[in-house]
């Protein structure tokens, strides 16, 4: 089990939930912050001190107020420490539930775990810091699918929102005169075809309702 942990975090409720988890772990030396900024600061005197942190448990989202940041979020906290310090374990603990945020920290950060705030979001940090004590990676079930192989297609933004308006029964054309609304692009018809198509192949789909109803399944949309 770990031996020193830091908490990054800026809301005091939740940081006392962490708190009580590590705790229930049999955690004692945590040090808690609510900027990112701190939490580097922290990660490097401690390495310093030579009494480096075994593990980091971090927000991706900061509000932010009259300080200015270097480290606006928790995936430049993230991104920085991984490169630097890769031997530091970090989990994300977040309300973002995007597979393709997931997939992002877990194969391109590197992170150890992705937990997801909610209801059970404690008990699930908890198996985390257990499965990531032992050298396991760890995905809460909401986002479990996250490293599914269907999904090794590059899914962005756009691919998504694609979907989502498939799923709610728009027509090609409407989708063409939707993007051209809100200004994203592609947004013709041709386009947003070709995208389609693309998609129908990597999750050989039979036809535009299939591939909605296998993504749903995945659970990207």
């Amino acid at each position: 089990m770990f031996n020193k942990v830091l908490i990054a975090e800026d809301m005091d409720d939740i940081n006392k939930g962490v708190v009580s988890t590590l705790s229930g772990l049999n955690i004692i030396d945590i040090d808690q912050v609510q900027y990112c900024d701190d939490a580097y600061l922290k990660v490097k005197k401690a390495i310093r001190d030579k009494s480096p942190y075994d593990l980091l448990i971090t927000d991706l989202s900061f509000k932010e107020d009259y300080r200015k940041q270097k480290f606006t979020s928790g995936e430049e906290l993230i991104k920085v420490l991984k490169e630097e310090h890769p031997e530091l374990k970090i989990i994300a603990y977040s309300v973002e539930n995007r597979l393709q945020k997931v997939r992002k920290l877990m194969n391109g950060y590197k992170i150890d775990a992705y937990v997801c705030k909610g209801r059970k979001g404690l008990i699930d940090l908890s198996a985390a810091i257990r499965s990531v004590s032992i050298k396991k990676k760890y995905l809460s079930p909401l986002v479990e699918n996250a490293l599914n192989p269907k999904l090794d297609l590059e899914i962005d933004d756009y691919d998504i929102e694609l979907l989502n308006l498939l799923s709610n029964g728009l027509s090609q054309s409407e989708i063409s005169k939707d993007f051209s609304k809100k200004n994203i692009t592609p947004s013709s018809l041709s386009s947003i075809e070709k995208h389609i198509n693309t998609l129908r192949s990597h999750f050989k789909a039979k036809n535009v309702i299939h591939l909605v109803s296998i993504v749903k399944d995945i659970g990207l949309i």
